[in-house]
């Protein structure tokens, strides 16, 4: 079970930060929306963007290089004293933490989109609910234990 959850954690981080590459890449690349179906920019009316390109870049770093990254130090646990310093949890590695900090990450990214857009669309239900087994596998005693400082 140990192997398992340490297993389903590193997916489900790795899942969203490929997810949040491609989705904001696409907003990079074509800050129209074009290359996601089309999106229109009559979404943003409520936003202070005028395009997807600041959305797209945020995407792209918070929710897709950051579990990118997270994953990887959970499987190297890499030691970076300047990571250390935003550990809220000192008697856990900050990896551990950190992917703590990426669902959160995603439930205020949905929260705040939701908010601006002001809708909801499958999109947004689906990764809300996504953020509910991120935190659920983290918590986990087999996971936590594979994280825990001596």
């Amino acid at each position: 079970m140990k192997k398992i959850g340490y297993s389903i954690h590193i997916s489900l981080l790795l899942f969203l930060g490929i997810s949040a590459i491609v989705g904001g890449g696409a907003l990079i690349i074509s800050p129209s929306g074009r290359l996601l179906g089309g999106m229109p920019l009559t979404i943003l009316k409520n936003t202070p963007f005028f395009n997807f390109l600041v959305p797209g870049i945020i995407l792209f770093l918070v929710l897709g290089i950051f579990p990118i990254f997270t994953a990887w130090s959970l499987i190297h646990k890499s030691v970076l004293p300047f990571a250390e310093y935003f550990n809220f949890f000192k008697d856990m590695h900050w990896s551990w933490s950190y992917s703590i900090y990426c669902a959160f990450a995603l439930i205020i990214w949905i929260q705040i989109e939701t908010y601006f857009i002001q809708g909801v669309g499958w999109l947004q239900i689906f990764y809300m609910l996504y953020s509910i087994p991120m935190l659920i596998v983290a918590l986990l005693p087999s996971v936590r234990n594979s994280y825990k400082l001596l």
